[in-house]
């Protein structure tokens, strides 16, 4: 027996007193002696989703010790001390959050949503910060408790994994951002703007001359992803930043992509590479425009059209095969629907978007020894794409991904599946380098403002550039695939439709691309179908706007 302890007979129960708890007869102790002739039992580890009431009194301890500035108390509730703790702890030391008032919801199952009101105190600057987020309970995997499951996003909505709340002074003073004939920039008018001004203003702040106030602010987390600026308890100066953006673009690009959830669009001027526009309608707020790297679907048969021109494969003009179906290397690619068409060339082929013809070419590049590599120097040299080299100015972008490839990865890829990944700032690039005949990088920010290094390619060669621009106009023409969304758009004008499918995704990626007006511009929405049914609108919709 354990010394202090002692034993009893009730009713017929052996129970020990004095030395842990009793739970249904049997003591849960933290140990026992091994020289005990007693027997002692621990009672199993609750297993099985938290109760409604397990739940409840979770959420309402941890919300009372977190509202109480005890990082500890709260953190104990988490299946995540040590993470937790940091946090917590962070939030009153380094974020100088206080008077914290925690409200919470109803709960939904096993998640409690809340709202927190609270005021940010520093150098004798206040000002009240509120909004609403949400955790859930689970139960603990050791030990059976009911716990908080920890998340960044317990402590504010918009925190990710290794980024943390501060207060203070920020590095990067604020910035005025103006568009290119000097109209300003701002978060609240153009809300996709966000991510980019926040980029801009880390990069440019201090080059511009602005002058830090006092803030509270996200640093860190994804690598490359700039501060967010939540709260400002004290304005600085800002210093004033020229964009190559176009508010009256913008606005349109706004406005566009409100129209599609998960979708994405970039406009740029072709004879320059200025950017006109940005914009993204995300849940999870990812700039995908600038950033994502997707299969581009048919859209990339641009690429390889100009592929199969540069290596004497085929022309514009010249005769194609378009069957309803075409094999290699064991898989069967389809035309959608099936459909075929008979005696066409290859601008038919292209505009009415036949898989087929833009897969055949690979048999007499493979008798070149070319077939796998083709596409990504076609890429590289005309189009300036997948060196990773571009630099907009400030702003981090993805500028494609075409790597070699064998077998049917080589067929996909000319279709753009496959390895081949795209954004929308990629196939716009590549609208505005068929129109203006030659690659230019796009920007941002004006070059002369850092004298930074821009990428450059090869000039299209005369010949092929006008065969690009004869298909691309094809399909906003006669039996095209891009004629409805480009009816209205002012000319000279060119498009490309795509769909990509991505797999366990049931519904294909939309895709589409084009030039006129002025403009060039690409659209993607995530799971939005044919090409021509939702980012077709949206690129003709800003193109309008050029």
């Amino acid at each position: 027996m354990r010394s202090g302890a002692k034993a009893a007979i009730v009713g017929g129960v052996f129970v020990v007193v004095g030395t842990g708890v009793v739970y249904g007869g049997y003591q849960m102790l933290s140990g026992d002696d091994s020289s005990s002739d007693t027997h002692t039992r621990t009672a199993p580890a609750r297993t099985g989703p938290p109760s409604t009431d397990e739940i409840t009194r979770t959420a309402q301890a941890f919300f009372a010790a977190w509202s109480k500035g005890d990082a500890a108390g709260a953190s104990a509730l988490t299946n995540n001390n040590a993470a937790a703790q940091t946090a917590l702890a962070g939030f009153h030391d380094e974020a100088h959050v206080g008077k914290v008032t925690i409200t919470p919801g109803p709960a939904a199952g096993a998640t409690v949503p809340y709202t927190v009101k609270a005021e940010v105190a520093y150098e004798g600057k206040t000002a009240p910060l509120a909004y609403s987020s949400r955790l859930t309970v689970v139960r603990g995997v050791t030990t059976g408790k009911a716990l908080v499951d920890w998340q960044p996003a317990v402590v504010h909505p918009k925190l990710k994994a290794g980024g943390k709340l501060v207060t203070g002074a920020p590095k990067s003073p604020e910035i005025e951002a103006v568009d290119h004939q000097g109209r300003v920039l701002t978060k609240e008018k153009y809300p996709s703007l966000g991510v980019v001004l926040d980029a801009l203003r880390q990069k440019y702040g201090t080059k511009v001359n602005g002058t830090p106030g006092v803030e509270t602010w996200i640093e860190g987390g994804a690598e490359g992803t700039p501060n967010q600026t939540l709260l400002t308890l004290a304005k600085g100066k800002p210093g004033k930043l020229t964009t190559t953006l176009d508010a009256d673009v913008q606005a349109a690009a706004e406005q566009a992509v409100k129209d599609f959830a998960e979708s994405s669009v970039v406009a740029i001027e072709p004879s320059s590479g200025a950017i006109r526009a940005v914009a993204d309608n995300r849940k999870d707020g990812f700039p995908a425009s600038l950033q994502a790297s997707v299969a581009p679907g048919s859209t990339m048969k641009i690429i390889t059209g100009a592929m199969i021109v540069q290596n004497g494969v085929g022309g514009a003009n010249q005769p194609v095969e378009c069957p309803a179906t075409v094999p290699w290397e064991g898989y069967t690619f389809h035309n959608l629907k099936d459909f075929t068409i008979p005696g066409g060339t290859l601008t038919d082929a292209f505009a009415r978007s036949c898989n087929t013809a833009f897969i055949k070419p690979v048999k007499p590049l493979a008798a070149k020894g070319i077939a796998g590599t083709a596409l990504g120097q076609t890429a590289r040299d005309y189009f300036g794409l997948g060196q990773d080299n571009w630099k907009l100015g400030g702003v981090k972008s993805f500028d494609g991904s075409i790597p070699e490839s064998s077998g049917v990865e080589t067929a996909a890829s000319y279709i753009g599946q496959g390895k081949v990944q795209m954004n929308p700032l990629d196939m716009a690039s590549v609208s505005a380098t068929v129109i203006n005949r030659r690659f230019q990088q796009p920007v941002i920010v004006p070059q002369s403002l850092d004298d930074r290094e821009l990428a450059t390619a090869k000039p299209l060669p005369d010949p092929l550039a006008s065969q690009l621009q004869q298909m691309m106009h094809a399909a906003t023409t006669g039996n095209g695939t891009a004629v409805g969304a480009m009816a209205g758009v002012p000319g000279p004008k060119g498009a490309k439709t795509g769909s990509a499918e991505v797999d366990q995704q049931g519904k294909s990626n939309s895709w589409f691309t084009g030039y006129g007006n002025g403009l060039a511009a690409a659209a993607l929405v995530q799971s939005g179908g044919h090409g021509v049914d939702a980012a077709g609108p949206i690129v003709a919709r800003v193109l309008r706007a050029g």
